[in-house]
């Protein structure tokens, strides 16, 4: 076979085995691994003691997760816990062990739906659950809770957010569908002139509640239920919202884009975060294989630049800047048509 087939033919087999990478690393977080590993368990037989999994299944996962560079060590001297390894432990700094379960369990079974979803233009996970994802995490006892905690592992640009955007004139903000209010603590901690409002369905509240009594005086913060597509608390200087468009069409994305314009003030500001899909050639794999996985979780879509400008103009908003910010996300900010520039306006 000629080298340049030869190299083909290997780059199909490594696009074809990422799923058993990552089902061995959800496997691993399923069992606790780190965490018996981190509590000084380390050999194979102290694992399947400690987890019931068979000796040979362990040592044949933990030699292939010592390969990908999640743990160091082997068979013979134990297994030790690399900076990779250590995110998925429980109670870590910053764990993604929630993040590997979702994915490993009700996203990996929304992806298993691909075809269909692609024919159909409905989400993988109506077709794999037969009922939308935000059904599911209404509806089914702890999803919701466990769906935000996910959510947090990725959200290391909040601090970022937080500082590239002068809040120096506000006094209010609120984190529309806020969720578990970590941005909105983000942004209350590092602007400590701002109180702020976590906006969210009912069942979406008690985990925002825990987090901001945790990290933010009482006096700072509230918490409203509500559904964006009717209302939004009015009145506010600036309005958050992280990673909310990408879950909807464009019909429902300007609704919920009205419903804030119409709670704005002339003067008001709303702050985006999303992922921008790039026209200019230099879209990076990422964003693509998020606006695939919005289509198999939720039926969303990542949006190019123009994208987010056309749903914003259609609610009466304009694009008035655009930060980037880590994991190839932005902060796009938004103001009223017609209203107070604070920022010069985009082309």
């Amino acid at each position: 076979m000629p080298r340049s087939e030869t190299t083909a033919a290997r780059q199909v087999v490594d696009l074809i085995t990422g799923t058993w990478r990552a089902q061995a690393l959800h496997a691993a977080a399923a069992l606790s691994l780190p965490d018996h590993i981190a509590a000084g368990h380390g050999t194979v037989a102290a694992l399947a003691d400690h987890t019931g999994a068979s000796e040979d299944g362990l040592a044949r996962l933990l030699r292939l997760l010592a390969a990908l560079g999640v743990f160091t060590g082997d068979e013979e001297e134990g297994y030790g816990l690399t900076d990779v390894g250590a995110l998925l432990v429980a109670d870590g700094e910053q764990s993604m062990r929630d993040m590997v379960l979702l994915y490993g369990e009700e996203f990996h079974r929304a992806w298993g739906a691909v075809v269909p979803a692609i024919r159909t233009g409905a989400s993988g996970f109506e077709h794999a659950f037969g009922i939308s994802l935000h059904a599911y995490l209404r509806d089914v006892p702890d999803a919701g809770p466990r769906f935000l905690r996910a959510m947090n592992a990725g959200n290391v640009f909040f601090p970022e957010a937080a500082a590239a955007f002068d809040f120096t004139r506000a006094h209010t903000v609120v984190d529309v569908a806020g969720g578990s209010g970590l941005l909105l603590s983000a942004v209350l901690q590092a602007h400590p002139h701002l109180t702020g409002t976590v906006f969210d369905l009912p069942h979406m509240l008690p985990v925002a509640e825990r987090h901001l009594s945790a990290t933010v005086g009482a006096h700072r913060y509230e918490t409203i239920a509500g559904d964006v597509f009717d209302k939004v608390p009015a009145g506010n200087d600036v309005y958050l919202l992280s990673r909310v468009l990408q879950d909807w069409d464009d019909e429902r994305c300007v609704t919920l884009l009205a419903n804030i314009r119409a709670a704005m003030a002339d003067t008001g500001r709303l702050l985006v975060l999303e992922r921008v899909v790039a026209t200019d050639g230099t879209a990076s794999v990422l964003p693509l294989l998020w606006d695939m996985h919005l289509l198999m979780a939720a039926g969303g879509r990542e949006r190019t630049l123009d994208g987010y400008r056309s749903v914003l103009g259609a609610a009466g908003l304009r694009l008035e800047s655009v930060h980037s910010l880590a994991l190839e996300t932005s902060l796009l900010v938004a103001a009223p048509v017609g209203g107070t520039p604070s920022a010069p306006a985009l082309p």
